[in-house]
């Protein structure tokens, strides 16, 4: 009897251990299976490639061929293809932002006979948000207080038209036709709305060159035209560069209607209120609006947009 039950112990011992062992060899076989579907334990370089970038052939700006012949201008034009695809966030929301402001932009430029890729210019100003420079340049296409004035803009503390995307456009056309006139050259005339003209004028008799990627010139504005050239690039085609998205995830510009108003505003929330807004709704639409009254002791007529 004693024999018999040692005999069942023994069996019981290895029938467990049996068990034990099939758990643990499953166990392992599941750990294995989810490592390879885990992305978690992917190494970096299974999961993200950091690619070398070919320059498209054709590169240009308005028209005008980038010589990528040459080998520091094929660096610098590599450096801020890098750069803008790889800066991710930024670039996503600049293709994002484009969409909303662009058909604004667009048809002032060719109304004016200023080349379509000139957006692309006020795009790497301000990123197309109403920002203001250290040096008080302000609004999409940063306009210095001096130059919008002449250009027949209002600013003061409380209109400042240089938020106001379309008469900014307006004003941004005007420099840019008297740069080529000037230059004979869309490439530096780009280059002088960042450097000045009167600036690149100097460059150009002091280095006996007469070609914007002959100079020799500061980091800012060295960059400036390939940053352009780069941004157009990546949002002409950006799918080739990674960037996927549906149309939907693109912004959108509200529907609004045109208010003429040639009075005085006493408070434009209450006027907002009037119009079944409110005051930052107003505000987004008409950011030249720079404090909750319009003064308007000229009794000018001005047009603030109401969303519908």
């Amino acid at each position: 009897m004693k024999q018999l039950t040692r005999i069942f112990t023994i069996l019981g011992i290895v029938f467990v251990c049996g068990i034990l062992i099939n758990a643990t060899q499953k166990k392992e076989s599941e750990l294995e299976t989810n490592s390879q579907e885990d992305p978690s334990n992917k190494n970096t370089s299974e999961l993200y490639e950091i690619k070398a970038l070919k320059i498209p052939e054709g590169v240009n700006f308005a028209g005008e061929l980038v010589p990528i012949e040459k080998s520091d201008i094929k660096e610098r034009m590599d450096r801020e293809l890098l750069v803008n695809t790889y800066w991710q966030s930024n670039s996503l929301l600049l293709i994002k932002r484009a969409h909303k402001y662009f058909p604004i932009i667009e048809p002032i430029l060719k109304k004016n006979g200023v080349p379509d890729d000139f957006k692309y210019l006020a795009l790497i100003e301000s990123g197309l948000l109403n920002v203001t420079s250290p040096a008080g340049a302000r609004g999409f296409w940063q306009i210095m207080k001096g130059t919008a004035q002449e250009n027949g803009l209002e600013v003061n503390s409380n209109v400042d038209e240089r938020y106001n995307i379309e008469k900014a456009t307006e004003v941004a056309c005007k420099y840019l036709v008297k740069s080529h006139k000037r230059f004979n050259s869309w490439t530096l005339a780009a280059a002088a709305y960042n450097g000045g003209n009167a600036g690149m004028s100097r460059r150009l008799k002091s280095q006996r060159v007469d070609d914007y990627y002959d100079l020799l010139l500061g980091e800012e504005t060295s960059r400036y035209v390939f940053r352009i050239v780069a941004v157009k690039e990546i949002m002409s085609q950006p799918k080739n560069y990674g960037f996927k998205f549906d149309h939907e995830d693109l912004y959108k510009l509200e529907k609004t209607k045109t208010v003429k108003v040639d009075t005085v505003i006493n408070d434009i929330a209450l006027f907002a209120q009037n119009f079944n807004t409110n005051y930052k709704e107003l505000k987004i639409h008409n950011p030249w609006l720079r404090e909750n009254k319009l003064n308007n002791a000229s009794r000018k007529m001005y047009e603030i947009k109401v969303p519908l």
